[in-house]
């Protein structure tokens, strides 16, 4: 049961007869939940029910404190799951359980101050940075605000399609864009990219215990030559270093085994490393015991081989490409890193 990254994000009400709002691949679902050891479960799959807390990666202290406790009360509780999973925080990376467990992973810039950081990527990087400010492009913490909100609704909706896929948020109201994107604001900060008074470009990180944790990063199309990406990134780390924040995670480093990704050679080249962790897999019952054994715990999309799933991918592409001829720049490079972290 794989947890992909910054897919489901939850509000701040109740549950509600007995069910918890999340999204996944930006559209918005209401699954099962119950509230064990002071965190939220969900229940999500059909054939194989995975539990797993809600927003993992963004809760603060021990994902799961004493897992023998935990397991039993989600055994009483009315959640029917087949196998649950959680995981380790970085740094604490140190198998501590005896539960079966398999190694993710996180692209993680480890943060002393800025200038060590600035030293360390590459040439082209710090180019890339300067490029944008030559460029006109300004870059700032942001107030989270209506005329934010409107902001970020013009960046969502300039083409239907970005990496040459569907792009989740396109044609979002107003209401819905502002509703999504207020999650977590008592700890969360706004960075914008600005050309001509015009937002261009928007981070928006989550501030959890020492780390701080990249939701959204996007920027338009049409912008692109301006670098705002970089130059986020690059405030992005700045402003950690100022909080004293240890750590700035942007989603996966490898995705479904693809070490050879452009989204992975942007996060290098960017000050980016793969940190592991463990997350460990517990079988709540005979269906989840036998789907472990099998090896379809997380489904069967990671038993495709990957040169399968790059064929996929390029036909995928080219499928869009013929139906969205105007919709932009589709392939992902080295300054257009919104891919699977939005």
């Amino acid at each position: 049961m794989r947890t992909r990254c910054f897919s489901t994000m939850n509000v701040t009400d109740p549950l509600k007869n007995g069910l918890a709002e999340i999204r996944v691949a930006g559209k918005t679902l209401y699954v099962p939940a119950a509230e064990i050891c002071d965190r939220t479960v969900v229940v999500t799959g059909n054939w194989l029910r995975r539990a797993a807390i809600r927003d993992e990666n963004l809760v603060e202290g021990e994902i799961v404190e004493r897992p023998e406790s935990f397991l039993e009360q989600l055994k009483r509780s009315r959640l029917h799951a087949d196998i649950l999973s959680f995981c380790q925080k970085i740094p604490d990376t140190t198998p501590r359980y005896q539960f079966h467990l398999e190694w993710d992973n996180w692209a993680v810039v480890p943060i002393t101050n800025y200038k060590a950081w600035w030293e360390e990527v590459p040439q082209e990087t710090r180019k890339n940075v300067r490029r944008a400010g030559k460029r006109g492009v300004v870059v700032r913490t942001a107030t989270f605000s209506d005329e934010f909100v409107k902001g970020i609704l013009g960046i969502y909706n300039e083409t239907p399609i970005r990496q040459g896929r569907r792009f989740w948020h396109f044609g979002k109201d107003f209401e819905t864009v502002k509703r999504e994107s207020s999650t977590y604001l008592d700890r969360s900060e706004f960075i914008g990219s600005y050309f001509n008074d015009e937002l261009i470009g928007f981070i928006k990180i989550i501030y959890v215990d020492h780390m701080a944790t990249l939701i959204h990063i996007v920027s338009k199309n049409a912008h692109q030559d301006k670098r705002p990406i970089n130059a986020m990134l690059a405030k992005a780390v700045e402003v950690c270093a100022e909080r004293g924040i240890s750590f700035l995670i942007y989603g996966k480093y490898i995705y479904e085994g693809n070490e050879n990704s452009p989204l992975t050679e942007f996060k290098r080249r960017n000050g980016f490393v793969s940190i592991r962790y463990p997350r460990y897999f517990i079988p709540l019952t005979v269906k989840g015991s036998l789907a472990l054994n099998w090896g379809v715990h997380n489904g069967f999309k990671p038993l495709v081989p990957q040169s399968a799933a790059n064929l996929f991918r390029r036909g995928r592409s080219w499928f869009y490409q013929r139906r969205y001829p105007d919709a932009g720049a589709l392939s992902v490079n080295s300054n257009s890193a919104e891919a699977k972290a939005i």
